[in-house]
C-alpha cells in the first residue's frame, strides 16, 4: 500500500483534493477531525488544554465538561506561538499514533492500494518521512486570503497572522512529489488532482507488481 501524504497552506484547496482521491478510491485520514476528536470532551487532550487555557475556551457557557470553541482556541494559538507549540506538542503524538493505527488497519484489510493523510502541518511536525509520497496543494497568496476570510469569517489582519504560522507553501514545495495549483478554477483543481490521483495508483500497482 502506498503511504501518502496531502498537505498544503490553510483554505489551499486540500479538501477538494481530498475528495477526488476519496472517489478514487483510496484510503483517507483527515488528521483535523482526529483533532477533533481527541481534543472532545472526553477526549485524551481535552483535560490538558482546558487546564492551559482556563474554561474561557469553553463554548455551551464555559461550564465544566463543555466542548472546546475551536474558533476561540484556534485565534489564542495563531497569536501565540508558545501556547500553539503547548496544543501541538500534545496533540501531534496522539494524532500520528491514530494514524499509523489507520494505516495498517487498512494495509491488513487489503481495502485500498493507497493511503492518504490529510494534514496541514506535514512537514511542520516532521513526517515527511513517514511517507512514500508526498503531494502539497497551494494558491496564489491573495487566492488563499480571500478564500480564508470567506471561510472562518475573519479579516484580512487575522487572516494574514493565520497564513504567516504555518511554513510557507515555497518550503513545503520543496519536498513535494506532486504540485496541485488550485489558484484557478475549480474544475482545473480537480483536473490536477485526477491526474495526480491517476499517477499514485500506478505508482502503487507497480510496486505491487515489483514484490
Amino acid at each position: 500500500m502506498l503511504r501518502v501524504a496531502l498537505t498544503g497552506g490553510i483554505a489551499c484547496g486540500k479538501s477538494i483534493v481530498a475528495e477526488v482521491f476519496r472517489q478514487r478510491g483510496f484510503g483517507l485520514y483527515f488528521a483535523d477531525r482526529v483533532g477533533r476528536d481527541l481534543m472532545a470532551p472526553g477526549g485524551p487532550a481535552y483535560g490538558p488544554i482546558v487546564e492551559r487555557f482556563g474554561r474561557e475556551i469553553l463554548s455551551g457557557g464555559k461550564l465544566p465538561g463543555s466542548p472546546i470553541d475551536r474558533i476561540v482556541l484556534a485565534g489564542i494559538l495563531f497569536a501565540d506561538a508558545e501556547a500553539r507549540e503547548y496544543v501541538e506538542h500534545i496533540v501531534h503524538p496522539l494524532a500520528i499514533e491514530a494514524m499509523r493505527a489507520e494505516a495498517s488497519r487498512l494495509e491488513a484489510e487489503g481495502r485500498t492500494d493507497v493511503f492518504v493523510a490529510e494534514s496541514a502541518l506535514t512537514v511542520e511536525a516532521g513526517l515527511v518521512g513517514a511517507f512514500d509520497r508526498v503531494v502539497v496543494v497551494f494558491c496564489d497568496a491573495e487566492t488563499q486570503i480571500r478564500r480564508l476570510m470567506a471561510r472562518d469569517g475573519i479579516g484580512r489582519e487575522d487572516a494574514l497572522a493565520r497564513i504567516a504560522a504555518q511554513l510557507p507553501a515555497s518550503e513545503k514545495i520543496k519536498v513535494a512529489d506532486y504540485v496541485i495549483d488550485s489558484s484557478g478554477e475549480l474544475e482545473e483543481t480537480i483536473a490536477r488532482a485526477e491526474a495526480v490521483a491517476a499517477w499514485l495508483l500506478d505508482e502503487a500497482r507497480a510496486g505491487q507488481a515489483s514484490l
